[in-house]
């Protein structure tokens, strides 16, 4: 159901800066900690010697003790050590490639041989003073592809996100999507319409009135193996839209890291960057928390919907215009997924002749 082959936000540094943490990726139970250089290292959440988790224990001189019996464990999965044992024979775990990067720390769960850090995509909102960013992270039981759909077409906004972020607007925009250089774009414009309560308060934080016709934009951008970014703004009506000047609009960049953990569960890491006042934390914290409620209320849609789809199987879910996005989204997930399997399938035909 999920690529391997490729790079999954795991976790951000903060969850792991007191102790290890234990986190299923793509069905793999992995724990993240820190070696003797400070470098962040992945293994297979496994003691070899009585299969406890790894997570449980503590780090020391760069390694990982086991919480249950001492076996210390290395950041390539080795055996390092164990209270008066003799561990040359140990079976190793298996190691990840892990690198940290803007703030969070990006996997690799497939062949590691295959891994080139190159191929984490670049944000620039992480790395330029001109931008500021306020997030956080949701469990959430349903299948990742799910979250997709939902980020790929926001006309439930009008219908879950009633006292934020929605309006009637959305629905009766039309709505285009098309696939360019393998990331999928699905575009909405709103012209001359009152700004929901969301853009009000950004608006009034710029210094412009909240009360005056605005243009909007939607604009979500989905990249394997399951990044969503969301370009969306609105500016005063008659300046532009998307194009108007910086004294005229206030606009966001959505960010959504979808990570697999099981067929029917994900992790989910949203955020917000903004290009205004970055300086100003408290307005980070205020974004943050708006949009963490905002994300909420999709929790509860999803779950359920997932529990529908596991209950009516004999359903098929219909296609429409407005799905396009998640269904082009859902191809470039089955067509990696297809070449990996193909890629396992003559790897394994080798070996056996």
């Amino acid at each position: 159901m999920f690529p391997k082959n490729c790079w999954y936000v795991a976790c951000t540094p903060e969850e792991f800066a007191e102790n290890p943490l234990g986190r299923m990726i793509c069905g793999e139970r992995m724990a993240f900690y820190r070696d003797a250089e400070g470098k962040v290292a992945a293994v297979e959440d496994y003691c070899p010697h009585r299969g406890a988790p790894l997570s449980l224990g503590y780090v020391e001189d760069g390694h990982l003790v086991c919480g249950y019996h001492g076996l210390k464990m290395g950041r390539d999965g080795k055996t390092r050590s164990m209270p008066k044992q003799r561990v040359g024979g140990f079976p190793c775990v298996k190691s990840y490639p892990v690198e940290e990067r803007y703030g969070f720390i990006w996997v690799w769960p497939g062949d590691p041989t295959k891994a080139n850090s190159d191929d984490i995509p670049h944000l620039e909102w992480a790395v330029s003073d001109e931008w500021a960013y306020g997030g956080g992270l949701y469990h959430i039981n349903c299948d990742y592809r799910l979250m997709i759909d939902n980020l790929m077409d926001l006309t439930h906004e009008t219908y879950v996100h009633t006292s934020s972020i929605g309006q009637k607007e959305i629905d009766e925009a039309t709505v285009k999507t098309r696939v360019v250089d393998g990331e999928v774009q699905t575009s909405r414009f709103m012209d001359n319409v009152i700004a929901p309560p969301f853009w009000q308060a950004n608006l009034r934080t710029k210094g412009l009135p909240n009360d005056q016709p605005v243009d909007r934009w939607q604009i979500c951008r989905f990249n394997p193996p399951s990044h969503v970014m969301i370009d969306v703004g609105v500016a005063l009506a008659g300046n532009g839209g998307i194009d108007a000047p910086e004294d005229k609009r206030a606009n966001s960049i959505v960010v959504d890291f979808i990570t697999p953990e099981t067929e029917t569960s994900h992790w989910y890491f949203w955020g917000m960057a903004r290009n205004f006042k970055p300086e100003d934390a408290a307005l980070t914290d205020a974004i943050r928390e708006g949009q963490g409620a905002i994300f909420a209320e999709d929790l509860e849609m999803l779950e359920r919907q997932q529990r529908n789809l596991i209950e009516f199987p004999h359903y098929k879910l219909l296609k429409l215009d407005i799905d396009a996005g998640g269904v082009q989204a859902r191809r470039i997930i089955d067509r990696v997924l297809a070449e990996e399997q193909e890629e396992n399938s003559n790897r394994i035909a080798s070996v056996s002749a």
